[in-house]
């Protein structure tokens, strides 16, 4: 395995690369463009909307929030 390789990806593991953001009502969504499972375990990156720089509607009505 070379020094920038993704352990996760030589093991096989079923993973994403992407960071996955929590909005309000529960609802998901993943920085890498073909993520279509939006499932904490699967991240190793899991914010808030309202963590996000800039903002987000979620966050302006106070509702951003991500159930584990």
């Amino acid at each position: 395995m070379g020094a920038n390789a993704c352990p996760a990806c030589a093991a096989g593991t079923d993973h994403c690369h992407g960071t996955l953001i929590g909005h309000a009502g529960r609802i998901a969504e993943c920085t890498e463009g073909d993520c279509v499972e939006f499932e904490v375990v699967r991240h190793a990156f899991v914010v808030e909307c309202t963590d996000l720089a800039g903002g987000c509607a979620c966050a302006e009505r106070g509702l951003g929030r991500l159930a584990g």
